[in-house]
């Protein structure tokens, strides 16, 4: 009971420290930015370690984040396999695949309007067909090995990014390309100088929301079917042998590597769209 008694007053203290923080005259520099977040994570982690251990509750149900730190310590090898397996191969090739096909599809649809009438409405379609459905299918046609995974991602990132590639090209308005014609621009000359540039904050939206769906997409598809490697048979496994602390070992790996993969897309983002109004201050 002790340790329940020592996680109140751990986060008392934890959130009066980091209001403190943020109301202080310091509160704009990077230094204070990046302490409030980090202290707000490891004061859960603090408190989840004391309450699980003061509560008594069974590993089974809630291991600790120490239990799941010795877990993740003991068995790097097999979650780097699973790693390139899962993220690499499946998460990343479709996400390669699906993106860079919706972007060049999108602007063979800009240039011929019939197509928007007629692929949209089967797109809008298309993705809004349950995952947990189109999964099973999509491994049995491409089989079970990392194949299928992302053919599982291409699938859930492509209209996300095609529906937002043309919407960023529509943001151009009739002036600016009359006056692109006046400079007696081509249709390639406009495209690359005035619309794709507008363009860039709607393709870079589309791209940060497909790199969650990515991850989820190559995670879920293993559950249907995979080779004895990758997060999601891991996870599928593990969880039917009551071990708890690997399957958090992988949720570990695969939250690092998504955040990381976002925060990647992002900073390309601030780097490429760099005069747009909601990059700067």
């Amino acid at each position: 009971m002790i340790e329940v008694i020592v996680s109140f007053f751990t986060w008392i203290f934890a959130c009066w420290v980091n209001v403190k923080l943020s109301h202080s005259a310091l509160s704009d520099t990077r230094a204070v930015k990046l302490a409030v977040p980090i202290l707000f994570g490891v004061t859960v982690i603090v408190v989840w370690e004391l309450l699980v251990r003061g509560l008594q509750v069974p590993q089974v149900i809630l291991p600790t984040p120490s239990a799941i730190a010795v877990k993740f310590a003991a068995s790097t090898d097999l979650l780097w396999a699973d790693f390139i397996q899962t993220f690499v191969k499946g998460a990343l090739s479709g996400y390669l695949m699906g993106c860079g096909s919706a972007f060049l599809i999108a602007l063979l649809i800009d240039r011929m309007p019939f197509l928007q009438m007629g692929l949209l409405p089967v797109g809008n379609f298309v993705a809004a067909l349950p995952i947990v459905g189109t999964a099973p299918i999509l491994v049995m046609w491409f089989g079970f090995d990392w194949h299928s995974k992302a053919a599982v991602v291409v699938v859930m990132v492509f209209f996300p990014m095609l529906v937002n590639t043309l919407q960023g090209l529509t943001t151009s308005d009739h002036m600016q390309r009359d006056l692109m014609k006046t400079y007696a621009a081509n249709h390639f000359q406009t495209l690359l100088k005035l619309r794709l540039p507008m363009a860039m904050p709607f393709i870079f939206n589309g791209l940060k929301i497909s790199t969650t769906l990515a991850l989820i997409g190559a995670i879920v598809a293993e559950f249907f079917g995979s080779p004895i490697v990758g997060m999601g048979f891991r996870i599928s496994t593990e969880v039917g042998r009551l071990g708890l602390d690997m399957v958090w070992a992988e949720i570990v790996v695969a939250a690092i590597a998504g955040s990381a993969f976002y925060g990647l897309v992002a900073t390309l983002e601030k780097g490429v769209t760099f005069w747009h109004p909601s990059q700067r201050g």
